[in-house]
């Protein structure tokens, strides 16, 4: 701890006499600059639920653009490509979706962190490997990459979508 108590951590606002006495600390911030936000219990609900929305928003709003690219490039490119299109969207779509279960449960249990992020952020990634994987061996001969990649691109692109109409906070 003395090491600590060097540096400024020593919980005390580093400075000796205690906290708040116009210290500096370790990152060179006054300490009465330092505000503690305290959250009420209408304001945890209140921005859970706001989370909660975004989340919804989001998985919206990347389904819409995973269903734009199937009909782009089934417009463009024939059946084949729309349907390469849309499974190419549903690679990402579905880990995500599940994804976004799995954060909006932890948030209503109460039980998020970093950790349950983080896991669940990697599970998604490698689900959506393994799935564009079996694509391309279940699909092989009738997939057109091009198309895929495009329902791929697009459906990762849906924040795009809320930017563009100022649903984004």
């Amino acid at each position: 701890m003395q090491g600590a108590q060097q540096r400024g951590l020593s919980g005390q606002g580093g400075k000796e006499g205690g906290v708040g006495g116009g210290g500096i600390n370790s990152d060179g911030i006054l300490d009465d600059d330092i505000k503690v936000l305290v959250l009420s219990d209408a304001d945890r609900v209140a921005l859970n639920a706001q989370a909660s929305r975004g989340l919804l928003l989001a998985l919206a709003a990347q389904g819409a653009m995973g269903l734009a690219a199937a009909v782009i490039a089934g417009v463009v490119g024939g059946a084949a490509a729309g349907w390469s299109a849309l499974a190419g969207a549903g690679a990402y779509f579905i880990p995500n979706a599940l994804f976004a279960l799995r954060l909006a449960v932890s948030v209503r249990a109460g039980k998020a962190n970093p950790f349950t992020f983080l896991s669940g952020e990697l599970i998604k990634l490698f689900a959506t490997a393994l799935l564009l994987w079996m694509l391309s061996r279940v699909a092989q001969d009738s997939l057109v990459w091009p198309a895929a990649l495009l329902g791929l691109i697009l459906t990762l692109k849906g924040y795009l979508l809320l930017l563009m109409f100022r649903k984004l906070s």
